[in-house]
C-alpha cells in the first residue's frame, strides 16, 4: 500500500512538472507573414471586436486626470531618464526620444500603486496622453486604450504578449500588428520599426 501511494504521488508530481514545462515553453507564434489574407482579416475583426467593445476598461473622464496635468516630479524623472534609468521608488518610467536618442520629447510614468494607468508627459512635464489598461493587466492578453488629455481616443491595442500587439485607429481601422520591433500592415508589409519594445 505504501508503494502504491508513493507511486501515485510520484505520478501526480511528474504530471505537474510536465504541465509547468508546457506553460514555460509556450509562447507566441508570429505567423502573420505566412497566413492568407482571409485569415489575417478574421484576426483583425476578432481583436477589433474585443478592443472596442470590452467593458473591462474604465471610461476616460477628463476630470479624473486633472491632478496629473503636470508631472510634479518632472525634473527628477527627466534626470533619471537622461541617465538611462527606468524607474523610481514609486513609478516605472519610459523615455521617447527623437532621432539619434539625443532629445527626450516625451516620457511615460506608470505609478506602481496604480499600474493600470499610464501618463505621458511632454519634455516640460505637461500631460499629453493617458493609457487605460484592462483589469487583467499585467497578465496577457490585455487591452489598452490611449486618450488625449481632451478625452479623444488616440488608439486601441490588443496585447497578445510583450512581443505582439494588434493596433487600431480611433475609427476602428486596423493600423498594424507589432511583432517585437516591427509593425506590419494588413497585407503583411513592414511599415514601422521601434527601438523600445
Amino acid at each position: 500500500m505504501k508503494k502504491l501511494i508513493t507511486a501515485i504521488i510520484f505520478i501526480i508530481f511528474a504530471l505537474a512538472v510536465q504541465a509547468e514545462d508546457l506553460t514555460l515553453k509556450g509562447g507566441v507564434i508570429f505567423d502573420w507573414l505566412d497566413i492568407t489574407q482571409e485569415m489575417r482579416d478574421v484576426r483583425i475583426g476578432r481583436y477589433s471586436a474585443m478592443v472596442f467593445y470590452d467593458n473591462d476598461l474604465p471610461i476616460y473622464e477628463k476630470a479624473d486626470y486633472k491632478q496629473f496635468s503636470k508631472d510634479p516630479d518632472r525634473v527628477k524623472n527627466y534626470i533619471i531618464l537622461e541617465n538611462g534609468g527606468t524607474e523610481t521608488r514609486g513609478a516605472d518610467l519610459c523615455a521617447f526620444r527623437i532621432a539619434n536618442k539625443q532629445f527626450i520629447y516625451m516620457y511615460g510614468v506608470q505609478y506602481k500603486d496604480n499600474p493600470k494607468t499610464v501618463y505621458y508627459y511632454d519634455a516640460l512635464g505637461k500631460l499629453k496622453y493617458v493609457d487605460l489598461l484592462s483589469d487583467n493587466y499585467p497578465n496577457y492578453p490585455y487591452i489598452s486604450r490611449q486618450y488625449r488629455v481632451s478625452g479623444r481616443l488616440v488608439s486601441a491595442i490588443y496585447f497578445v504578449s510583450k512581443e505582439m500587439q494588434y493596433m487600431y485607429e480611433p475609427n476602428k481601422e486596423f493600423k498594424g500588428i507589432w511583432y517585437k520591433d516591427k509593425m506590419f500592415d494588413r497585407s503583411g508589409k513592414e511599415i514601422l520599426t521601434r527601438t523600445n519594445w
